[in-house]
């Protein structure tokens, strides 16, 4: 299948043009960009053609689907002409800048019936795929542990709330000397730093997980680097996210807890999932890493694995001069198993990997949490329209 990468830049690079190189039925055919260096650098990966115009990338014949990996600010009129084109389109978060025109690109493509996917690529990571899998299934069937400390009267307790009530938390240590200049050149972004663009990631996440209608979000925070994010939902669970940018990639970057029904799922990193008090579930599993540069070092793998090897990384890093040598044996976050998925979608063999409801209701929640962080006050997510000023 052919597809053009309009928007070539760094993630580009380093993710989508080396996937489609490695997936066999996958051809990188057309680099579309309008900076001459991000189109000499993605010509490195021998594209059949290369422009600076997103028109003649679409136009072209060969060209079967796209991957849009420009800004979110420029993201609509590029979906727009490949709908109108009837190409296929896998589109980088956020899906849109604003909740008018995340809602405008939804009804270009519900309107059109392209295959669409947003990259939410944390639902195709195996670790997280799996941590899902056994969190939901618990919860429609909780087996209580025989182990379970029941204090006598437990049965006539008034808790507010049903026991099997899930609550999700997720914590991100970030480093924000590694974020680009874009990350914070508009106006929202220098208000509330990354709320939208990075917080679509985990607060998909959270939908996804708990699989429930977010009714109102809370969100506190210090400036632009450090966020902590709380949602409610229609079922009675809610969701923490802490989002913190004053942290270090020498430790693993995000955990996700999440617990009900007397058991819990925690998701380190995508490299382990551990279980408690849910029958059947292993106590550990481990994943695979992805470019691994110090197979004999750190052998266990899973979390002390992975600190091992990026110990080794970070001293190479320090004596090449490099500080891009510290990225070795990283987790599988399911970018280009996504991208697989999208290809099976594509064909008719699946069902939407992430479709764009969820990228506009995550979209919506996000900027429910923005209004909250500017306001000092819950914010209901049916405040968020399209006429809603941030």
């Amino acid at each position: 299948m052919n597809f053009a990468v309009v928007g070539c830049g760094m993630l580009a690079q380093q993710s989508h043009i080396p996937n489609l190189v490695a997936i066999e039925d996958a051809c990188f055919h057309t680099a579309c960009d309008i900076n001459e260096d991000n189109l000499r650098k993605a010509a490195a990966f021998h594209p059949k053609k290369t422009t600076k115009d997103f028109r003649e990338a679409i136009a072209e014949p060969e060209v079967e689907a796209l991957i849009v990996a420009t800004t979110e600010a420029f993201r609509r009129p590029i979906i727009e002409a490949a709908a109108q084109a009837g190409k296929p389109v896998y589109t980088e978060k956020p899906l849109a800048d604003t909740f008018a025109n995340a809602l405008a690109i939804q009804k270009i493509v519900e309107e059109s019936g392209i295959p669409f996917c947003v990259g939410h690529n944390r639902r195709a990571a195996p670790a997280m795929r799996d941590a899902q899998k056994i969190f939901t299934t618990h919860l429609k069937a909780p087996q209580p542990q025989p182990w379970r400390f029941e204090r006598p009267g437990w049965e006539t307790m008034e808790v507010g709330s049903s026991p099997g009530t899930p609550v999700l938390a997720i914590r991100i240590n970030d480093d924000w000397k590694s974020w680009k200049p874009v990350h914070l050149q508009n106006d929202l972004n220098r208000r509330v730093g990354l709320l939208l663009s990075e917080g679509t990631h985990f607060v998909d996440l959270a939908n996804w997980f708990l699989g429930a209608e977010p009714v109102s979000v809370l969100c506190t925070g210090q400036g632009v680097l450090n966020h902590v994010i709380v949602i409610h939902y229609a079922h009675g669970g809610m969701a923490v996210i802490t989002m913190a940018g004053t942290g270090t990639f020498g430790y693993p970057k995000e955990l996700l807890e999440a617990i009900g029904e007397g058991g819990i799922v925690v998701c380190e990193h995508m490299l382990e999932v551990r279980t408690a008090g849910i029958a059947g579930a292993a106590a550990l599993t481990c994943y695979p890493m992805l470019h691994d540069r110090h197979p004999d070092i750190g052998v266990e793998g899973g979390l002390s694995g992975w600190l091992a090897k990026k110990r080794a990384a970070c001293e190479e890093a320090v004596v090449s001069r490099d500080s891009l040598r510290q990225f070795a044996a990283e987790p599988d976050k399911g970018h280009q198993r996504m991208l697989r998925e999208f290809i099976r979608e594509i064909r008719g063999e699946r069902k939407s990997v992430c479709p764009v409801s969820a990228a506009v209701l995550a979209t919506q929640v996000c900027l429910a949490a923005a209004k909250s962080y500017l306001e000092g006050r819950k914010v209901d997510v049916a405040e968020i329209t399209p006429e809603t000023k941030i």
